[in-house]
């Protein structure tokens, strides 16, 4: 009789033994579950960064290819005005102005060219812009050397009213106006050591989403991104072959009809000379002063879609003569639109 309460402890104390290994390898088999689905994700992730850095740089190499194309056109259409002589201008007739609507390049890019189909499919798009077709903010930035100080207040009053009126037809906050103007004005002084510069004057924007910097708020900016721009350079003119009626309107200080009337007018034969465009319109003497019928300015804007990612950029090219430069290139969002004025 003894022995049975010690054989029912003993199978007790087994069978607590037995859950216990139980439990435990259970635990251990989950810690191993954790880790290996740890391992597993951390593996996808390298190769999802990994296909999204190749992706990538493919884009940035099929983009810079797509800019030396873009140079070749340009440089092209210098060749061809020159063989114009006098009567060269720069105009949306042009090749240069036509855009490349979304092309496979898929042909292109695969390994085996017998087997075209199995290369991963990519869309290229892009257009060429020009610059000069906007107002130059850094037309604001009067610099003082070599001139009065009347005459250099003369010449920023002339081009912040060309402003105040970009700003009325674009819908913007008047208060923009002192902002950008005073904020162009100081960027330069602390470049070229004017008697406003200062350790604290801000810096010169590159485009103008760093307008922000003067304080501007993001929705003025893309109330007039359509119509202003920035280059790197004071005076630029405005080219009348291109330029929206509201810029015409602007920057000759006329009424929309009569822009409206240049436009159409330019549609059928772009004018050849600032004088040409005031006669043909009816505008009165000396509207045109601050315009061209040549652009120096271009702004590339290319995009590269492939599969699932896009990659877009956005060049200012300059033109001198034969010679296109890259005087900046810029990563742009895909998922945005085109933004002319850069």
């Amino acid at each position: 009789m003894s022995r049975e309460p010690d054989m029912v402890r003993k199978l007790a104390r087994r069978n607590s033994q037995r859950g216990a290994a139980l439990l435990t390898a259970m635990v251990i088999v989950s810690l191993i579950a954790t880790l290996a689905s740890a391992m597993v994700w951390q593996q996808w992730r390298a190769v999802q960064v990994e296909a999204a850095e190749r992706a990538r740089a493919q884009g940035q190499w099929i983009l810079a290819g797509a800019t030396d194309w873009a140079r070749l056109i340009l440089r092209e259409d210098a060749k061809a005005d020159r063989a114009k002589g006098n009567n060269s201008t720069d105009n949306l007739g042009e090749p240069w102005a036509v855009p490349l609507a979304e092309s496979n390049l898929s042909t292109f890019l695969a390994a085996d060219k017998s087997d075209a189909g199995a290369a991963p499919d990519a869309f290229l798009s892009g257009t060429i812009i020009d610059a000069t077709s906007f107002y130059n903010l850094q037309n604001l930035a009067v610099p003082q050397r070599g001139l009065q100080p009347q005459q250099a207040q003369e010449k920023l009053e002339i081009q912040k009213a060309i402003l105040v009126r970009i700003v009325g037809l674009a819908g913007a906050t008047p208060g923009c106006v002192d902002l950008i103007t005073n904020g162009m004005r100081d960027a330069l002084a602390s470049v070229t050591g004017g008697a406003s510069s200062s350790a604290d004057a801000p810096l010169t924007p590159k485009t103008i989403d760093e307008l922000t910097w003067f304080g501007v708020t993001k929705a003025d900016i893309e109330k007039l991104r359509p119509y202003v721009t920035i280059l790197p350079a004071t005076p630029v003119p405005v080219n009348v072959n291109t330029a929206s009626k509201e810029v015409i309107s602007a920057v000759a200080a006329i009424d929309l009809a009569t822009a409206d009337r240049v436009v159409q007018l330019r549609a059928k034969k772009p004018f050849t000379s600032t004088s040409d465009a005031q006669t043909q319109s009816g505008a009165r003497a000396g509207s045109f002063t601050g315009f061209s019928t040549n652009t120096t300015y271009f702004f590339v804007r290319g995009r590269l879609r492939t599969e699932d990612r896009a990659v877009e950029e956005q060049a200012l090219m300059i033109r001198s003569g034969d010679d296109v430069k890259v005087q900046y290139r810029q990563r742009l969002n895909a998922l945005d639109s085109p933004t002319p004025g850069g």
